[in-house]
């Protein structure tokens, strides 16, 4: 007679963990700042079609690290249920905390139930109207969320890129400032990133209903190039 075969529970999540992260890990990480006139994201992305960083809502933006058809499924879904929510109420009670918490039970259902967890990371941002009511959800691939301040890092070697930010961020930094600390955080002491390497964007603090902009082009040479104070 065959034993049947066992996995502890615990194994089978370690497991599923370790598999989420390997792939996480192989691919390139983004980061988000909170800056005097908005959020910045960047990501490194040499691609001009696959976007990591995309708008949710008026003042809602949406980052993603992993795999590209796992979080542009959970970003669809995203605007969908935004938009609902939009047209069934009121367009200021679209929060992206709600939509973090939402995020969170789809990853955690995923990693739980289904054969393969989703890798992916991914970062719902909002922008509030002054600096102090910015918000930034971090959900990983189990579903846990982080509430996170100043900035966010997302994917691969994100612990030495925090690293990096924690030496480089600063209240009140302009968006300038802000774009060039996140690049040189990415990018690391060993190698530089050039313009095409990447992909910004902006939650602008403007005061019009929608916020995200893209920065690219011109518009970002000048602004990695830009001169900014010494921290």
């Amino acid at each position: 007679m065959n034993m049947p075969f066992y996995v502890a529970p615990e194994q089978v999540m370690k497991d599923r963990a370790d598999y989420a992260r390997k792939g996480i890990a192989r691919g390139r990480a983004l980061a988000a700042l909170e800056a005097k006139d908005g959020i910045v994201i960047c990501a490194e992305n040499t691609s001009n079609t696959l976007r990591k960083v995309s708008e949710i809502y008026d003042r809602i933006a949406f980052a993603g690290v992993g795999r590209y058809n796992e979080f542009n499924q959970l970003r669809i879904a995203g605007v969908r249920a935004a938009d609902l929510k939009g047209y069934s109420f009121s367009r200021e009670d679209v929060d992206a905390r709600s939509l973090a918490n939402q995020y969170a039970q789809i990853l955690g259902e995923v990693f739980t139930h289904e054969m393969k967890p989703m890798e992916v990371e991914i970062l719902v941002a909002e922008i509030g109207d002054e600096p102090a009511s910015d918000q930034l959800y971090h959900i990983i691939y189990d579903g846990t969320v982080m509430d996170e301040s100043r900035f966010s890092v997302l994917g691969g070697d994100a612990e030495a890129i925090a690293q990096r930010l924690e030496s480089s961020w600063q209240a009140g930094m302009s968006t300038a400032a802000a774009i060039q600390a996140a690049v040189a955080a990415l990018a690391g002491p060993d190698r530089s990133l050039a313009p095409d390497d990447l992909e910004v964007a902006i939650l602008e603090r403007n005061g019009h209903r929608r916020a995200f902009r893209r920065i690219e082009g011109d518009e970002l040479i000048a602004a990695l190039e830009a001169e900014v104070p010494a921290g």
